[in-house]
């Protein structure tokens, strides 16, 4: 099930997030991102790779960009789509993670992301917790 829902956008594409805690706005965000950009072609168990990624910025809106590319840039540098996160430390100016993933050669990559933007950016606490946007450079 998604948890997730598709922004209408004229040339990029946009994500909205909603969750309970500012911890699964980051991983429902990645998640999204990956979900959109491969789909796995067997079901079997493959191989995994813990990536640990740290990240710091000024603002919450800037670290979640700058996490969102950094892990957007490993996927490519090694070769990884991930399908997991977990934030072991997150405040307004850093975070610290770890990414699981598998081979790309197990996936069909169906859309190429080249990075989150801070156009139209969102991260805002509402009545049931979180709410995020980000539009995604295609």
């Amino acid at each position: 099930m998604k948890n997730y829902e598709i922004i209408e956008h004229t040339a990029d594409i946009g994500i909205r997030v909603r969750a309970k805690s500012l911890n699964f706005i980051f991983i429902n965000l990645a998640r999204a991102m990956f979900d959109i950009i491969a789909q796995k072609q067997n079901r079997r168990l493959i191989a995994q790779k813990k990536i640990k990624i740290k990240v710091s910025a000024e603002t919450r809106e800037e670290l979640l960009v700058n996490w969102l590319n950094d892990i957007l840039s490993l996927s490519c540098a090694k070769q990884l789509v991930f399908h997991d996160f977990k934030i072991d430390q997150l405040s307004d100016s850093g975070i610290t993670s770890t990414a699981l993933g598998s081979s790309m050669k197990n996936y069909k990559v169906n859309t190429e992301i080249k990075a989150a933007t801070y156009h139209q950016l969102k991260i805002e606490r509402v009545k049931s917790g979180w709410k995020a946007e980000v539009i995604f450079d295609v």
